[in-house]
């Protein structure tokens, strides 16, 4: 079965937005939301000034670095457990609360942390997952922004395979909202890639509603 876009799995608003209504599932893309000059500044002050890690995850009972730098940042006490690992809020930066503030407005929620992911190379990845931990109550709406390099974000039903998959690149600028069941029934990966791409900085912003500490 083949990645697409299937054109009866989304309806086109207004200019630059995009409805994704699949089974199960609810995503809205907004292309450009920020302009070509706002993602050019965002991009080199976030590659430049985030304190960018190494994470690791569990595999199969092992500790492996995962194929990307990541950083999490958000309100005090927002910390993050996954595969694992805890990750522990880093204060919000300027740029990012810049961010977050048109984002809030657009997804008429109030984000209190982000993760933010490095793709250094077509090396980098991540494979399929839900981002459906506890911490995150039911139903998470969830906002990706990307700055750099255009990547394909790939979706699949977890339970349903025949449903038809979807690919949806997601450009320097864009902004990605998922929100309903979406966390609980769909999985989604950013795959590696065998072609010389430049790097690529995504952030998802989410809601902590719970901490473990």
């Amino acid at each position: 079965m083949s990645l697409f876009n299937d054109t009866s799995l989304f309806s086109q608003g207004p200019p630059g937005k995009i409805n994704y209504d699949p089974e199960d599932a609810s995503l809205v893309l907004l292309e450009s939301f920020f302009t070509k000059e706002e993602s050019d500044k965002f991009y080199e002050s976030l590659l430049a000034k985030t304190e960018w890690k190494t994470s690791q995850i569990i595999i199969y009972g092992k500790l492996h670095d995962t194929p990307r730098l990541t950083a999490w940042y958000g309100d005090a006490g927002k910390n993050y457990t996954f595969s694992g690992t805890t990750r522990i809020t880093t204060p919000w930066t300027p740029d990012l609360l810049l961010i977050k503030e048109k984002i809030d407005k657009e997804a008429g929620v109030t984000f209190n942390s982000v993760l933010l992911n490095l793709y250094r190379s077509g090396k980098d990845s991540v494979g399929w997952h839900r981002d459906n931990e506890k911490e995150f109550g039911n139903n998470p709406i969830i906002a990706s922004v990307s700055f750099g390099e255009t990547r394909p974000f790939q979706l699949k039903h977890k339970f349903k395979k025949e449903i038809e998959k979807i690919n949806i690149p997601l450009t320097h600028g864009s902004l990605l909202i998922m929100k309903g069941s979406t966390q609980h029934y769909w999985e989604h990966q950013i795959p590696k890639t065998t072609k010389d791409v430049r790097p690529r900085i995504n952030l998802t912003f989410r809601i902590i509603k719970t901490t473990k500490f």
